[in-house]
């Protein structure tokens, strides 16, 4: 029998991925769309998910210390409510029909983004390093289920209805009541999975209370800057296309309910295969599948260069997203080996907000691209941006630089 709940604690915090994959689906689906509408500016179409990323950035590396010195649970806590706070806002935005609203609603969506992806933090706390990566996966197998929250809660609010700002005001809302549901479910986790980590350690012969390093020196650990790399590209890569998948849906004619069907592929090649992928990450090695993932990624985005039929973007999607599950549960279950208990929360903090920084940008060049050079310029360019970093890898690989094992505990 387990000395912690670490089953029933995995599946509350999958169940409050599933919550945040529900309001994430809006953001994405409607996000370009709704500043668009309320400022009637169409060449801003970039901005909205760059606000969101942006300030999911600046949020990850704080809310990332904080766990560190707080625990998990008050930290995820303050994220669930962060997106509830900013859907209504957003709301309530929409129906004054003003961005003065909309950009801080946004922001705070962000927010409760950057913040309640540390809970892959908290899954990596949970287990030992030989079983790392199928814990990181059984937490992130929950927001698979967000994908169905798209056609079975938002597709029929927009059913039949004009979009316009009025439109948008009650999904938002809805979005809001799926937040509420994951406050709910991230109290219940107990005891904090900091404290199992800790208790995994000293099990293993740590010190019961270790001295945390500072960033700069875990950066510089074998086996860190390589993981890294393979986490922003991934990371910045998928959510720059998935973010403009939204508005290039609708600019090919179809309708913003075909949205969400696309959406909801793209998030279940995210996740779907991800117990799958967690055992061939601990089977195969963290670095060969960091290659593997980006390299798959980098050949879907080709793909977003024959938009005129829908179910090529849904197919190029999927295996977007089946590229960023296999790169990134490498790269981040590599850095969690290569930290400490008390270091694990800001180093995927870190990772987080370079990450999206890295996504803000690439999303408003992407929307640049698209506007002024089309459709195709924006998939050699995504496809350049991932492919680069699976080469640098690969020469790093080549060179001699070692797939290293988990840290030793001193």
């Amino acid at each position: 029998m387990e000395r912690f709940p670490v089953r029933r604690n995995t599946i509350l915090l999958a169940a409050t991925l599933t919550s945040l994959s529900g309001m994430v689906q809006l953001a994405v689906a409607v996000g370009t769309v709704t500043l668009v509408l309320v400022t009637d500016i169409e060449g801003i179409l970039g901005l909205g998910p760059a606000i969101f990323l942006t300030a999911g950035a600046l949020a990850a590396l704080p809310a990332g210390r904080l766990m560190d010195r707080y625990g998990r649970v008050p930290v995820l806590a303050g994220g669930c409510v962060a997106g509830i706070a900013g859907c209504l806002t957003t709301s309530l935005g929409c129906a004054l029909d003003t961005a003065a609203l909309v950009i801080p609603g946004f922001a705070l969506v962000g927010i409760a983004q950057g913040t309640i992806l540390l809970a892959r933090a908290a899954a990596a706390d949970m287990y030992p390093p030989e079983r790392r990566a199928r814990g990181i996966s059984y937490v992130l197998f929950g927001a698979l289920f967000g994908a169905a929250l798209g056609p079975l809660v938002f597709r029929p609010l927009f059913a039949g209805k004009e979009l316009d700002t009025d439109a948008l005001v009650v999904p938002w809302i809805a979005a809001a009541g799926i937040m509420v549901v994951g406050l709910v479910l991230v109290l219940c986790v107990r005891p904090d999975p900091r404290t199992i980590a800790r208790q995994l350690h000293f099990d293993a012969g740590g010190s019961d209370v270790e001295e945390a390093a500072p960033l700069s020196e875990i950066v510089r650990r074998p086996g860190v800057l390589t993981a890294l790399v393979a986490a922003v590209a991934s990371f910045a890569g998928m959510v720059s296309v998935m973010n403009l998948a939204g508005y290039l849906v609708i600019d090919h004619g179809h309708h913003q309910s075909d949205v969400f069907t696309v959406i909801s592929l793209h998030i279940v090649g995210m996740y779907a295969l991800v117990l799958v992928v967690g055992q061939l990450v601990d089977a195969v090695g963290r670095r060969p599948c960091q290659v593997a993932g980006l390299l798959l990624m980098g050949t879907s985005t080709l793909g977003l260069a024959w938009l005129d039929i829908q179910k090529t973007m849904s197919a190029s999607l999927f295996l977007l997203g089946l590229g960023w599950n296999i790169s990134y549960v490498a790269a981040v279950t590599d850095l969690a080996d290569r930290a400490l208990p008390a270091e694990r929360g800001k180093l995927i903090g870190l990772t987080d907000q370079l990450s999206s920084f890295t996504g803000a940008a690439l999303v408003l060049l992407g929307g640049v691209a698209y506007s002024e050079l089309g459709v195709e310029a924006l998939a050699f360019i995504a496809t350049a941006l991932l492919g680069l970093p699976a080469a640098w890898i690969l020469l790093r690989s080549a060179a001699g630089a070692p797939d290293v094992r988990p840290l030793s505990v001193k």
